[in-house]
């Protein structure tokens, strides 16, 4: 019998556990996929915080995944043996609720997360729906492709959700702003970074990237900007976002969990700003980012572990020692 290995999450706020399993066998629609490379996303550390509180337990997390096809299911096509692929948070949904039904599957009422309510990438092996995953490029480094699968992905959505204007803030420089900000600079737009107070070594990398500013989260940028994206899970920023963006600009809240949005006055809102949120990704917007990364010439930065030290890389990520983006390698 095969056997895999896995970080399990038993219980909330407590450290992973690593076990060995039999390697499971794909169902009708399902495929086995040998894990190369699993980014840790912030996501995750809110499934292992409690913050996020309703998922499966027992759980392996992890859906930032980039492996290859090692069996294949029933009613699957389109997926040879040993070709690469990528397996994002979205695991599944239902395809019959209004939803569904009218191109907003990332709101579906019977969703299936990969890392929270199916068990995600932490592991040498793991099942994904077929319809799910996606082709990722033979040749590049897994471990830089990892990040594309959630913080890219989601990072891309909050994106568009901005809108077209040329100056465009980064609250929180970390996984997904770090793509962002090379799509947005290939896209000629001007980027403002925002960082933890005295982070030099993030408004640095900032600027490394293009951005044409870098500061603490508490400054005023030097021009109004147009939009701005809120990556950090701290409710503070929004009234400090909305006080950044000028009349009838945007601030689109990226994350899937945030602390709570203290008061502010109504004047920060008025003139027809928009405070919006981002939930999920679709399918669409994989096949999307996906294409558009390689003609950017994003590059991620990354800092690898192995396997067994996942409770290192979230508590990196946890206490922002991270530049870029944790990736585990099995």
């Amino acid at each position: 019998m095969s056997v895999m290995r896995a970080m399990v999450l038993e219980a909330r706020r407590s450290p992973l556990k690593l076990y060995e399993r039999p390697v499971p066998a794909p169902a009708a629609g399902e495929i086995l996929v040998e894990i190369e490379a699993c980014g840790v996303c912030r996501t995750d550390l809110h499934v292992v915080d409690g913050e996020l509180p309703d998922g499966k337990l027992p759980i392996v997390p992890g859906h930032e995944i980039v492996g290859r096809v090692a069996a294949v299911g029933e009613e699957v096509t389109g997926f040879a043996p040993r070709a690469r692929v990528g397996v994002p948070w979205l695991g599944a949904t239902c395809g019959i609720c209004p939803y569904c039904r009218s191109n907003r599957e990332n709101l579906c009422d019977t969703p299936q997360f990969t890392g929270y309510t199916r068990d995600g990438g932490y592991a040498s092996h793991t099942l994904a729906d077929g319809r799910y995953a996606f082709p990722l490029p033979e040749s590049a480094d897994a471990a830089a492709l990892a990040p594309l699968l959630c913080a890219g992905l989601i990072g891309w959505r909050s994106y568009r959700m901005a809108g077209e204007g040329k100056a465009l803030g980064l609250y929180g420089f970390g996984a997904a702003a770090h793509i962002l900000a090379q799509v947005a600079v290939w896209q000629g737009r001007r980027v403002y970074a925002f960082t933890r107070e005295g982070d030099t070594a993030a408004q640095n990398f900032a600027r490394s990237l293009g951005a044409v500013w870098a500061g603490s989260s508490d400054e005023a940028p030097p021009e109004p900007l147009d939009a701005a994206i809120i990556f950090a899970p701290v409710g503070a920023l929004v009234p400090a976002a909305l006080r950044a963006v000028k009349k009838g600009g945007r601030v689109v809240c990226g994350g899937i969990h945030m602390s709570d949005i203290p008061s502010f006055p109504y004047a920060l809102l008025w003139e027809e700003r928009h405070l919006l949120s981002v939930a999920n990704l679709t399918r669409q917007d994989a096949r999307e980012f996906l294409a558009i990364a390689p003609k950017a010439g994003v590059h991620t930065e990354v800092t690898r572990y192995p396997l067994a030290r996942a409770n290192d890389a979230l508590n990196d990520l946890r206490t922002g020692r991270l530049q870029g983006a944790a990736v585990l390698i099995s």
